[in-house]
């Protein structure tokens, strides 16, 4: 009798362990704590404002902590794909991370929506889609402001990982398109206290511009550096960067700094044409209502985007598989290339067998620091 009843015990809590087969399970990996928490931190804010439903199912969040660790973004994801039978996962919020999280996705054949602007081969992008912008499109914008304003030779100093190669790579590309000349390269690390050496170098190269190419609240040490040590021309960060807590950690030393990002850290600001202006209030307002007024963080829009894209696909996906199982997952990955004209708060995406970013100049607008807030940019500024 007794082993009667753990036998039955044991059944009831595996109901509540493991989701029900109609149901739609969305692992997430963000970096809520560590050196990228003001990436993460606002992703993982932002699931509690998602919608429990989609096209009548209903739809279980799962969200892990990473802490801004490859090796632990790993251990999630394999977590979540053979615990918890995620049918999609979101994450993570560093390109490291998120690039350990696609082995578990590739393997598994499950499809990622990577919060961090990756580059992948063909054979692993298959299941993987980018929420972020290219780090073409960004670089672009910069590459435009820079000829514009008489820029002709720029430094660069940008994470030793593999956000900061990619950047840096595209902006090579596009500061030759330009005719502009990289008169030196540095690197620092995420964790580092200090780059005074590498500005150094950097100012005694005299360029016109420098651009920093970082993440979360490290991106303001070389800013304020560079400002330190006297350095007059104009600065400029990567969509990376963005945040309050940047603001607030590089202070007035990035007052006049000029930043790529996606239209959301300006929504307000935009004219009421642009196709980005209802979904970001919509976003910015159930995000401040729930936190507070000036508490967001724009990495948690990649999130809101990833759930747009879903939310898309899903009934098409429905239409062939029940959640839960390996055909819904391929079902899924096939709609969400599929996907046309999905309206988010940082672009409008449109993705294909050969573009799984899907963002087009939309994505992006110039922003510079005023007054301790971001500012739109014209094409004079």
């Amino acid at each position: 009798m007794m082993i009667k009843k753990l036998a039955i015990a044991a059944a009831v809590a595996s109901l509540f362990s493991v989701p029900a087969l109609a149901d739609i399970t969305v692992g997430i990996t963000v970096s809520a704590t560590g050196p990228a928490s003001a990436l993460g931190a606002p992703q993982k804010n932002t699931v509690p404002l998602l919608p429990t439903t989609i096209a009548g199912e209903k739809v279980n969040y799962v969200v892990l902590d990473d802490a801004t660790d490859p090796t632990q973004a790993s251990k999630n994801a394999k977590k979540l794909v053979d615990e918890y039978k995620a049918d999609i996962v979101f994450g993570s919020s560093t390109v490291s991370n998120s690039l350990a999280v696609t082995e578990v996705m590739v393997e598994s054949k499950t499809p990622l929506m990577a919060l961090a602007p990756m580059n992948l081969p063909p054979e692993k992008g298959h299941w993987v889609f980018r929420m972020p912008q290219h780090n073409a499109i960004m670089a672009g914008a910069i590459a435009d402001d820079m000829v514009t304003n008489g820029v002709k030779s720029i430094g660069m100093i940008g994470f030793a990982d593999p956000y900061g190669e990619s950047f840096m790579a595209e902006m090579k590309k596009a500061a030759e398109a330009k005719g502009i000349q990289i008169s030196v390269t540095e690197k620092f690390n995420r964790a580092d206290t200090s780059v005074m050496g590498q500005s150094v170098k950097l100012v005694a190269a005299k360029p016109d511009a420098v651009l920093i190419v970082a993440s979360g609240t490290p991106s303001a040490l070389p800013h304020s550096t560079l400002v330190e040590r006297g350095f007059k021309g104009r600065i400029y960060q990567t969509h990376g960067a963005i945040g309050r807590d940047v603001l607030r950690v590089g202070g007035k030393a990035l007052e006049g700094g000029i930043f790529v990002s996606g239209p959301i850290i300006v929504g307000d600001q935009l004219p009421d044409s642009h196709p980005l202006k209802a979904s970001i209030k919509t976003y910015v307002t159930a995000y401040e209502e729930k936190y507070g007024a000036g508490s967001l963080g724009p990495q948690g829009g990649h999130l809101w985007d990833a759930y747009a894209l879903l939310a898309a696909a899903v009934p098409t996906a429905m239409a062939k598989a029940k959640p839960g199982t390996p055909e819904f997952r391929a079902a899924l990955r096939d709609a969400i290339e599929s996907s046309k004209d999905v309206v988010g708060v940082h672009g409008v995406f449109n993705m294909s067998p050969t573009d799984h970013f899907g963002h087009d100049e939309r994505a992006r607008v110039l922003v510079k620091v005023e007054n301790g807030a971001y500012k739109l940019m014209g094409k004079q500024d």
